[in-house]
């Protein structure tokens, strides 16, 4: 369950409450983008896998390369059926050669944790949720180092060596794990602490001149860098290569077996998908809902709207799956439900340096 302070305006998702905004998303976004900006993540899933053979368990259920990773390093992988569609969406930590700390994208973690239940025997590995005991908190933003700093303990040259998904642990003067993000383009750090030290390292955050933010400022930064979520962009209708996830380098073509690889493997070497996701710029005032149809010159459908978000900068963007023979550049038309129209152009991913 995440923290949510008096005064926040809130929506659920799965299962969660989770904040949207203190009032200003704007003035949250402006924060993230110029300053530092605090967000309770903790409707994501996290765990733990332990044991001699943690890595090789969890190195055949996913995409990546599990055995590969030194102590200290992450990555981003997900988790397919045998038909190669995907139905979970992680990021993996090695803290040590027999732990590795796993985040989880809230609306697969139940999926995640199903898929472990069926296929780990627990006598080769242990992992187990840890949902209950830690929070998650992000820190984003130019001035994000500065803070993590503040609040952690750890120096700054320290923070800076941290490579991009590089992770690190912190005994005193409390436990926290720290661990470096590339989720939205901008410099942002992962805070994985105790619950019952969560409130009061929110309160030094702020302190430290982060301010407090919610969903909506991030959703934005997700999506102008055309960062996939589960759920959202991507289910278990998605090949991972529709998703972008090569260039999320969350799929290894070297490493041994894994669940769903013949698929994602064919597609690699010997083929292309026939979908993939792309951005949208919309010309309107507002972005078309997900699920919107897209419509090329000759009336064909091509494609659907999926997250959608207001970008101060940008205006009314989203990433959409198209069809693959539809151009960066191509103009095509949305038909909302609802029967309202409007021009589209179809954008490559990220939208643009930050």
């Amino acid at each position: 369950m995440a923290l949510v302070p008096r005064g926040a305006q809130t929506t659920a998702v799965a299962g969660h409450d989770v904040v949207l905004h203190y009032g200003d998303a704007g003035l949250e976004y402006h924060a993230l983008r110029h300053g530092a900006l605090l967000l309770d993540r903790s409707e994501r899933g996290r765990g733990m896998a332990e044991g001699a053979k943690a890595r090789e368990t969890l190195t055949g259920l996913v995409t990546n390369d599990v055995l590969g990773l030194n102590p200290g390093d992450g990555q981003h992988a997900v988790a397919l059926t045998a038909k190669g569609k995907v139905i979970a969406d992680v990021r993996l930590f090695s803290l040590a050669p027999d732990r590795i700390w796993i985040d989880i994208a809230p609306r697969c973690a139940q999926a995640w944790w199903d898929m472990i239940r069926k296929y780990v025997n627990p006598r080769l590995a242990k992992v187990r949720s840890e949902a209950e005991a830690w929070r998650h908190l992000t820190i984003a933003g130019p001035e994000s180092r500065a803070v993590v700093a503040k609040v952690t303990g750890l120096a700054l040259e320290v923070l800076e060596a941290v490579p991009a998904e590089g992770i690190r642990e912190v005994a005193v003067p409390r436990a926290l794990r720290v661990a470096r993000s590339s989720e939205i383009g901008v410099e942002a750090w992962d805070l994985w602490v105790p619950a019952a030290d969560a409130a009061d390292l929110r309160t030094r955050a702020i302190a430290a001149g982060a301010q407090g933010g919610g969903l909506v400022a991030w959703e934005i930064a997700r999506v102008e860098h055309g960062r996939p979520e589960f759920g959202l962009d991507m289910d278990d209708t998605t090949i991972p290569q529709e998703a972008n996830l090569d260039e999320w380098h969350a799929i290894s073509y070297t490493k041994g077996c894994y669940t769903g690889q013949e698929t994602v493997a064919r597609v690699h070497f010997r083929g292309h998908v026939n979908r993939h996701v792309r951005g949208l710029r919309f010309d309107a005032a507002s972005p078309m809902p997900p699920g919107t149809v897209l419509r090329d010159a000759e009336g064909n459908d091509v494609g659907d709207v999926r997250s959608s978000v207001l970008s101060p900068r940008l205006g009314p963007i989203a990433p959409g799956m198209v069809r693959r023979e539809v151009a960066v550049g191509a103009v095509l038309v949305a038909h909302a439900a609802d029967g309202a129209q409007c021009p589209v152009l179809v954008h490559a991913l990220p939208f643009g340096a930050h």
